[in-house]
């Protein structure tokens, strides 16, 4: 059975399952299953996505970001590329038992991954007017050859210009798709695999105009309908796709996260400042990124790395170059600094609801270096502000430009196959879940370094490939590994 995955990049399962005129993804709900699917926290695009391929934490993947601390220094962060996931993917365990996959756009994908088959690089890749970007090589000007310039983002998505961004995005996804199916019609494969980035930027530009529970919701907005147009529009496209399908295919269409309302930022290392965990030499001139900002060291406890979600890093002695905590005291003050976060209020003096993690807490294993806390503010209300030099701990304004919306927890999935009875919704799907799913009904093994369980599948066979009994099957095992062709 061939598998195809449809990744929808920040799908909200209000939108994605909740809307009638979604015919496409309606039919594949008739005759499947579906439901909200819980995401990994955090629930960011890297590593979310490959959580997914590999059925793994970000803690076990040892990536909690797109940009990691590289060692103990104070400022050394590495953005993370695909050399970063080593663990084994579906289309790893595909091409073990002889498979060819197609993986188009699914992040982290550069450099491009070797894989059995063809890897077309995400919206992580630097330049594809001029260079090589997919794999095999050659895959690259075949595609300029098929689209011309082949975009893996909107440049500069965060802008007030929303006509220019709403015509961009619809320009990059029809190229994407023009793509997919050409692979589609022209390539042998057995797995799959596209994301697409379009409707996560369709989200930060116009949720404001799109739901009315935000904060700056203007119900006169001349792209109140964006969002709901362009899920139709991905519908469509979906269904062009199907249409190239035999009978004889599973289809998964998955989101990697949701998307909520943002109400604010949260100034987090204004906070700790205020705390008394951060100390500055000297106040800042403006508003200055922590990694240029004059931090005492000797004195401070406690600094964070902002973004959709907080990271808040302890300052210990041993460990840091000027680290202040003894690491006896290290739990004691991670859970006051916990206690405290959790604790934290809005602009108005309510309650924010912010969840804070430990991630030896919530990962079966915790690799490199990963955060002492993480934090969702206000459950992913309020973005994490990094920098100081503000004038309050609660801004409006965003820090990286024009943004309408945050990640949400929970995402969504759809899941027909020609096995698959019609079971309707179901409840408790984890983003892990999925992969040993798809890989246990389309009668592949489950790798034994995946977390998640088949939720369909009777089988949760991780013995590995069954015995070979003769050498033809020798010969497909190599060339699916890439050693023979």
């Amino acid at each position: 059975m061939k598998i195809l995955v449809a990744g929808l990049d920040c799908a909200a399962p209000e939108r994605l399952l909740g809307d009638e005129r979604l015919t496409n993804m309606r039919r594949l709900m008739t005759h499947g299953c579906y439901g909200r699917l819980e995401s990994v926290i955090p629930p960011i695009t890297v590593p979310a996505w490959m959580c997914f391929a590999t059925s793994q934490d970000p803690g076990s993947l040892g990536v909690y970001g797109f940009r990691n601390r590289a060692d103990y220094s104070y400022d050394e962060l590495q953005i993370v590329d695909a050399r970063a996931i080593r663990e084994t993917t579906v289309w790893d365990r595909v091409a073990m038992e002889g498979g060819r996959s197609i993986v188009i756009g699914v992040p982290p994908s550069y450099p491009p991954r070797r894989i059995n088959g063809i890897s077309v690089g995400c919206f992580l890749t630097p330049d594809t007017e001029q260079g090589v970007f997919t794999h095999p090589p050659q895959i690259s000007d075949r595609i300029r050859s098929l689209v011309g310039n082949y975009p893996v983002d909107v440049k500069g998505f965060r802008t007030d210009d929303k006509e220019w961004l709403r015509k961009e995005i619809y320009e990059m996804t029809d190229r994407h798709f023009t793509v997919i199916r050409h692979f589609l019609e022209h390539e042998q494969w057995d797995y799959l695999q596209f994301v697409e980035i379009g409707l996560d930027r369709i989200h930060h530009g116009f949720w404001k105009d799109h739901d009315p529970r935000h904060v700056q919701h203007d119900p006169a907005s001349p792209y109140r309908d964006t969002v709901v147009e362009y899920y139709r529009y991905l519908d469509h496209e979906l269904g062009r796709v199907l249409e190239l399908l035999d009978d004889d295919t599973l289809v998964l269409v998955l989101s990697d996260h949701g998307a909520r309302s943002l109400d604010g930022g949260f100034c987090v290392n204004e906070w700790l400042r205020q705390e008394g965990f951060l100390v500055l030499r000297r106040q800042p001139h403006g508003v200055t990124r922590i990694t240029d900002a004059d931090v005492d060291w000797k004195r401070t406890t406690a600094w964070a790395e902002g973004g959709y979600y907080g990271r808040i890093f302890l300052n210990v002695h041993g460990r840091e170059p000027q680290g202040t905590i003894p690491p006896a005291d290290y739990e004691r003050v991670r859970d006051d600094l916990k206690e405290r976060l959790e604790a934290t209020v809005d602009d108005k003096g309510q309650p924010l609801g912010t969840l804070v993690f430990k991630p030896d807490e919530i990962y079966q294993s915790v690799n490199n270096i990963a955060p002492d806390l993480i934090a969702h503010f206000g459950g992913l209300a309020w973005r994490a502000i990094g920098g100081v030099g503000y004038e309050s701990i609660h801004v409006q304004e965003n820090d990286t430009g024009p943004d309408d919306c945050n990640h949400a927890q929970y995402g969504a999935f759809i899941l027909a196959a020609p096995n698959v009875p019609a079971v309707g919704e179901l409840e408790g799907v984890r983003l892990i879940d999925l992969a040993p799913t798809i890989l246990a009904l389309a009668g592949y093994q489950i790798p034994p370094s995946m977390q998640g369980r088949p939720f369909l599948a009777a089988s949760d066979d991780r013995n590995g490939p069954p015995p070979l009994d003769n050498v033809e099957a020798v010969r497909r095992r190599l060339r699916g590994l890439g050693y023979i062709s």
